[in-house]
């Protein structure tokens, strides 16, 4: 059975329908790169998955669980869509850290918030908070941040800030990490300690999907690639078969203007 199940994801804006049928399946431990121009919907989708933006059609399931169904209002209540949002975590392009948290606070923040709401937290409160810290200090140690735990995230380069919310996205134990162009905000000198901690994740089977404008290193990372344009996924398939024998056109228009710049 797939991690990821997506059936018939439709969602409209106003008068603009930015994704149409979308059908897609993700196996446990796979990566997929979503490639595609500006506006062809990868960001939505992605938002979509994370119940950043509620469909408007549609069926999402993890491990054979209904996360969402469009046509059943039960899988739509804010208390239902607060609980399977953290089936996914999700990197943003452009960090959100709490500037008045340290790296540590940053990873940390998410767990405690929801450790507090446990029936047992107040009489093990101390063994938890000390539990959840060692897990972030274990997180930040494998980002390569062990000395920049206390740094807050103006004494931090973006792709320090980058690896931190990385970490913060781990601690939540997600079925799937999702990234939203993770290297898109930073300086180019910046993007390559970015990209080897996602390889490093990659390598140790951990289910991804990864928006990206990187096409090398979605050729080089992902099990299966997906491009949209307008909406659709015009074509799918193993990087290879994408990349180097695409067989829709438009596949072949946006890959050449890829190899040409």
């Amino acid at each position: 059975m797939p991690i990821l199940e997506v059936n018939n994801i439709c969602k409209t804006f106003g008068h603009t329908q930015v994704l149409r049928h979308i059908n897609l399946s993700l196996e446990k431990g796979q990566a997929l790169s979503i490639i595609g121009s500006s506006g062809s919907g990868k960001t939505t989708l992605l938002r979509c998955l994370n119940f950043l933006e509620r469909p408007d059609q549609g069926v999402i399931r993890v491990n054979g669980e209904t996360l969402f169904d469009a046509d059943d209002p039960s899988t739509q209540s804010e208390a239902a869509i607060r609980r399977k949002r953290l089936r996914f975590g999700l990197v943003f392009q452009s960090f959100h850290l709490f500037p008045q948290y340290t790296a540590l606070e940053n990873v940390m923040l998410a767990r405690k918030l929801l450790a507090a709401e446990q029936p047992d937290f107040k009489a093990r409160k101390r063994e938890i908070l000390e539990e959840i810290e060692a897990q972030a200090n274990l997180l930040l140690s494998q980002m390569g941040l062990s000395n920049r735990a206390s740094n807050y995230p103006h004494q931090l380069s973006g792709g320090q800030c980058q690896r931190v919310a990385i970490a913060r996205a781990l601690a939540l134990h997600p079925d799937i990490l999702c990234f939203d162009e993770p290297t898109s905000a930073l300086d180019p000198e910046l993007t390559g300690e970015v990209l080897r901690v996602i390889r490093d994740l990659a390598k140790q089977n951990t289910t991804m999907i990864i928006v990206t404008h990187e096409m090398t290193f979605a050729r080089d990372v992902a099990d299966h690639v997906i491009f949209m344009d307008e909406g659709v996924i015009v074509e799918q398939g193993d990087p290879a078969q994408v990349f180097e024998h695409p067989e829709e056109e438009r596949t072949k228009q946006f890959l050449s203007h890829y190899k040409q710049g």
